[in-house]
């Protein structure tokens, strides 16, 4: 009888148990699984987001409040009339980087003045970098490259000043070709 009275409290408390194991099994992601906490820690845009901040820094002091900057899309260094989905999100991110800390960034893509190449973004080579500004009083554009190795993407941005063509502020970063990267870099 003993044993009964042990078993029917043992049996009971597995039967609680159950559920909770069984929903923690189940709310397990697979390796393969994209997760919140492995798609938020993805290095893409940890990497933007830092060369924005650290164009910031270097930029304190050299700009004015009242005068927005222009982002160029982030071109292959090979050919620089070319870029690609990671050249344009690059972009993307940088910029919304640079207007969260403070700085007045125009969106070119809102302008009907500004030729968008298809596939392309809002191209800018060093000839048109000074009318464009001037058309929209900005007092700087934010220019970039990337470079690709086998595994590897090298990212190079610059705050250029228009009228001189002076850099404020430059930063160098480097990617890992991991699967996201390689399918950003594939031609569209």
């Amino acid at each position: 009888m003993p044993i009964q009275v042990l078993t029917k409290p043992l049996a009971r408390a597995a039967l609680l148990a159950l559920p909770l194991l069984l929903g923690a099994c189940s709310s397990t992601p697979t390796k393969d699984e994209g997760n919140y906490s492995t798609i938020s820690s993805n290095q893409f845009i940890d990497a933007n987001y830092k060369a924005a901040d650290s164009l910031m820094h270097q930029l304190s002091g050299k700009l004015m409040a009242d005068k927005p900057l222009i982002m160029a899309t982030i071109v292959n260094i090979d050919a620089l009339e070319q870029t690609t989905t990671l050249g344009r999100l690059v972009s993307e991110q940088l910029s919304t980087r640079l207007a969260q800390g403070g700085l007045s960034m125009l969106e070119m893509k809102l302008r009907n003045s500004v030729y968008l190449k298809r596939n392309q973004g809002e191209l800018m080579l060093t000839r048109e970098i000074g009318e464009v500004a001037t058309a929209h009083n900005a007092q700087a554009i934010v220019v970039g490259s990337y470079a690709e190795t086998s595994d590897m993407v090298f990212i190079n941005i610059k705050v250029i000043q228009p009228n001189t063509n002076f850099v404020l502020a430059g930063q160098d970063y480097v990617l890992a070709k991991e699967a996201i990267v390689r399918s950003m870099l594939q031609r569209n």
